[in-house]
């Protein structure tokens, strides 16, 4: 019985490593050319689906995925070079259809927001610590207080 199970597991395992590795293309929308459907390939892994926002359209499942898959197979098939592809999915969708936008102004809080959030919060760490070394040390007790602490001490060994 457990060798049936774990043979059972392994099979879930292969099947879901086998299913991972296809993506989301239907087999209708596979080119006749392996090379442009290579091309195809390489340009949906770089185009964000834009229901799944996470996801290539090579990846996703969504309609809109699978109907820029079919633009792009189209485009290709045209005799588009993968960059013309890719600026004609742009000049539609705009730039968040790419995965990496380009480096460019309206991109720059994407590409330095970062960067410049570690650099300020590491001043900040920076200046917290010096300020808390140069605090000044602790003043002495008084006469009174070093008193009052001698006579709890007395009291607590005697009781």
């Amino acid at each position: 019985m457990n060798r049936l199970i774990g043979l059972f597991i392994v099979g879930l395992l292969a099947a879901g490593l086998s299913l991972g590795e296809a993506g989301a293309v239907n087999p209708d929308e596979v080119l006749d050319d392996p090379v442009l459907e290579g091309r195809a390939r390489e340009i949906s892994q770089k185009l964000r689906c834009l229901v799944c926002q996470n996801q290539s359209i090579d990846d996703s499942n969504a309609d809109l995925a699978r109907d820029l898959r079919v633009i792009v197979r189209q485009r290709l098939v045209a005799g588009d070079s993968n960059e013309q592809v890719l600026q004609y999915v742009v000049d539609r969708y705009g730039d968040y259809v790419l995965l990496e936008p380009p480096f460019k102004g309206i991109t720059y809080v994407l590409w330095l927001g970062p960067a410049v959030l570690l650099t300020v919060a590491g001043a900040g760490l920076v200046i917290v610590a010096r300020r808390r070394r140069k605090a000044a040390p602790a003043e002495g007790l008084s006469e009174d207080e070093k008193r009052r602490l001698a006579q709890l001490l007395d009291d607590g060994e005697e009781g």
